[in-house]
């Protein structure tokens, strides 16, 4: 962990967001746009590309949140909704240091979570009958896969209300209690006074991480060819 005194400021570095955290966010981030314009402006192979990627963050972060570093368990920030109502109700109220999620930002990230789960997995039965259609359409009937495909038309635009009020919080927190969320997120780090002595969180493994996000890579890469295969051969059944 990297800590540096500033005696000019009294400040010194404490990490706090691990870089697969934040390869994570910032994917998403950059994915959403991507997979809107492409949908758009019907570049599907991108689209599809863009879909696979986030199924594999997604899937990564899931698997980081059991076992990575303790800010990125889920464990660790999720707390009761009781409580995450709680942190809202008194949200002017400036709270001591906040180690990594708070109650409220626990349940967010659990949400949007769920909801990239929801149109990343959707798209892959969803079938629009004109520009393409998902690895495992055909491994389902025609009313799922039209079902799935109406999830993935709708779901999209339920995330981008929840990534606006995510956005808008950011700002609240920014603007009502001067906490800047968005550095940390970029650097990794909090710069806190030199005499804090609260908790340190620990990094989990950038090996394990490796390994972890080979898995998931591997995973949508094998369920994509399970369901080609499966096309394939309903296409000569």
């Amino acid at each position: 962990m990297a800590r540096d005194s500033t005696p000019s400021t009294g400040l010194r570095r404490l990490k706090v967001w691990d870089p697969w955290i934040r390869l994570v966010h910032w994917g998403i981030v950059l994915l959403l746009p991507i997979s809107w314009w492409s949908a758009e402006t019907h570049r599907f192979d991108l689209h599809v590309l863009a879909g696979y990627t986030m199924l594999t963050l997604l899937l990564f972060r899931i698997a980081w949140g059991l076992v990575g570093s303790h800010t990125a368990r889920f464990r660790n920030f999720l707390a009761s909704p009781l409580e995450g109502l709680r942190h809202l109700l008194h949200f002017r109220r400036r709270a001591p240091v906040e180690i990594g999620h708070n109650a409220a930002g626990g349940w967010m990230v659990l949400v949007l979570l769920g909801l990239l789960l929801a149109q990343a997995g959707s798209g892959l039965f969803a079938d629009d009958e004109i520009f393409t259609r998902g690895p495992l359409a055909r491994a389902v009937d025609s009313g799922t896969s039209a079902l799935a495909t109406a999830m993935h038309l709708r779901v999209f635009w339920v995330i981008v209300a929840a990534a606006v009020l995510h956005v808008l919080a950011i700002i609240a927190y920014r603007v009502l209690r001067g906490q800047n969320l968005v550095t940390p997120m970029i650097t990794g780090a909090l710069r806190l006074p030199v005499v804090y002595r609260g908790p340190v969180p620990r990094m989990g493994s950038n090996w394990l991480a490796l390994a972890l996000l080979a898995a998931a890579a591997a995973a949508v890469w094998a369920l994509v060819q399970w369901g080609a295969a499966q096309g394939s051969a309903s296409a000569f059944g």
